[in-house]
């Protein structure tokens, strides 16, 4: 049983580390049959044993590990073939850090000692039996107390369970009928002003906090600033989709990949307001078909795509591709720009902060590297607006995040890591500047309720409805009584809800956990 042993002490340290959930019954029979032919005599049935049981283990501690089920890694197969050998090497010091390593040979060495003098199996398998036991326990006198208060008041119910999967039909059938519409813009040139929507992959309230740039001056630039507000999605092609549709409300993940009705285009609703949509990255939006999903999502036919080859190269990511300079691409597009008549409406992406980028003549990980990018990305971001107001044109400018990059992970996900989409990784910093307005800006608006696209999308509709680049203009009358939105992050298979004590997690196999 040694080989075993260690397998199942394996993971009773990853339970009490809260990286796995086991399933108690099936280990408990699974270690039973182990033990009961341990004894076989002949080397061929001991090794046949050994290759079923590993057959069974190796399935079974996948499963019941807090990582992406099997099927998204099958599915994700060929975008995995990308990434880089150095990026691998990152990843693999994230789930298998050095001092967990160190700390797994010390344990075998432990075990090999105390192993001549205890049957450790004997051990394993009570270990095995108590703790489902003991938790059991634990749970019914948890609810032993709640149910006696509950029935020693007179006249009181108790409280009913929450229905999680009504909740969200509620939530996605709500959701189904909201839309907001844009009014065509004025004729009065001195009013008309361009749109850029920044779009910014890998950064979240909870990013900012670990790079300690919350305090960037580039924050408290902004004239509207949402402090609550949900991305939705933890991945870069339902992100871009999400912020592209942001004109109806939060659809689920399988509907992203369904054609949507023009009216849910943004650019499209912008595009019948009087603006000429253009897009622009700062990479080349090959990896997991990223121009495609533009593409037909950004409700313009024919928008185009502004050539970035130009710009400067910044630094390289997790694919090796080139990635430009955010201020310097935007900035070649901006002396472009001057050759359209009317107004402009750009969607640009940057993928600066991406997890596994790598800086040129540097050693530093992605990670040890995003506080450096975060801050050098929102200075260029001010820069691009100096620049915008320097040229005499009027615009709004729109940062809004894809996702987090999740630098703090947490005991379900290593670093980096967004299967999940919790909270700190769905929860974005957007602003919205006015550049070129000449009246009096007055303090930031906060928007501090729990919004979504459709709250941002509503705002652009006030400004472009009713340009405030006019006198005796009160910038908070355009921020009034936006809508809210619960925040729900969604990914395949997988669905996060707020709750009043943290949120709330659908796993792939359609049960609801409570989080923290």
């Amino acid at each position: 049983m040694t080989l075993w042993n260690l397998y199942f002490i394996a993971k009773l340290y990853l339970f009490k580390a809260g990286h796995l959930t086991p399933l108690w019954p099936t280990n408990i029979l699974f270690a039973a049959v182990l033990a009961a032919t341990s004894m076989l005599g002949r080397r061929w049935l001991r090794i046949a044993r050994n290759v079923i049981g590993l057959a069974i283990g190796i399935p079974l501690m996948y499963h019941e590990a807090n990582i992406p089920p099997f099927a998204r890694v099958t599915e994700e197969f060929g975008n995995l073939t990308t990434f880089s050998a150095g990026y691998w090497l990152e990843l693999g010091g994230r789930f298998l850090p050095p001092m967990l390593l160190l700390a797994m040979l010390g344990a075998v060495v432990a075990y090999a000692l105390v192993n001549r003098w205890l049957r450790v199996a004997t051990f394993v398998i009570v270990a095995l039996v108590a703790i489902p036991v003991w938790q059991a326990g634990a749970a019914l006198l948890a609810r032993t107390p709640q149910t006696v208060a509950a029935t020693a008041i007179p006249g009181e119910a108790a409280a009913q369970p929450v229905d999680h999967n009504a909740a969200l039909a509620a939530f996605r059938s709500a959701e189904s009928q909201r839309q907001v519409s844009f009014g065509k813009l004025g004729d009065d040139a001195s009013r008309q002003f361009d749109v850029i929507v920044l779009h910014i992959c890998s950064l979240s309230w909870d990013d900012l906090d670990v790079a300690k740039a919350r305090n960037h001056p580039m924050l408290s630039h902004f004239d509207y600033l949402f402090t609550n507000f949900s991305t939705a999605a933890s991945y870069s092609g339902p992100a871009a989709i999400r912020v592209l549709r942001a004109t109806c409300g939060q659809e689920a993940h399988a509907d992203l990949y369904r054609e949507a009705p023009p009216q849910c285009h943004l650019f499209g609703q912008l595009a019948a307001a009087g603006y000429t949509a253009q897009t622009l990255l700062n990479h080349d939006g090959h990896f997991d078909n990223f121009l495609q999903i533009i593409h037909d999502n950004i409700g313009v036919p024919n928008a185009p795509l502004i050539p970035n080859t130009d710009a400067p190269i910044a630094m390289h990511a997790f694919d090796g591709s080139p990635i430009r300079e955010d201020y310097d691409t935007l900035a070649r597009w901006y002396a472009q720009r001057a050759q359209v008549p009317g107004p402009v409406a750009l969607y640009y992406n940057t993928i600066s902060l991406h997890d596994g980028n790598r800086l040129p003549n540097s050693s530093l990980s992605s990670i040890e590297s995003y506080p450096q990018r975060v801050n050098t990305l929102m200075s260029d971001f001010d820069r691009f607006a100096d620049l915008v107001a320097s040229s005499g044109r009027r615009a709004i400018i729109v940062f809004v995040p894809e996702h987090g990059a999740a630098l703090r992970g947490d005991s379900n996900q290593v670093a980096g890591l967004r299967e999940i989409p919790t909270p700190r990784v769905v929860h974005g910093p957007v602003g919205v500047r006015l550049v070129g307005f000449s009246g009096n800006h007055g303090p930031t608006a906060v928007i501090d309720g729990p919004t979504s696209f459709l709250a941002l999308a509503q705002l652009l509709s006030n400004l472009v409805s009713s340009s405030p680049f006019r006198p005796g203009v009160v910038l908070s009358q355009y921020a009034a009584d936006l809508p809210k939105t619960q925040m729900v992050g969604e990914n395949e298979g997988t669905v996060t809800m707020a709750t009043a004590g943290g949120y709330i997690v659908r796993t792939p196999d359609g049960v609801w956990v409570d989080a923290r």
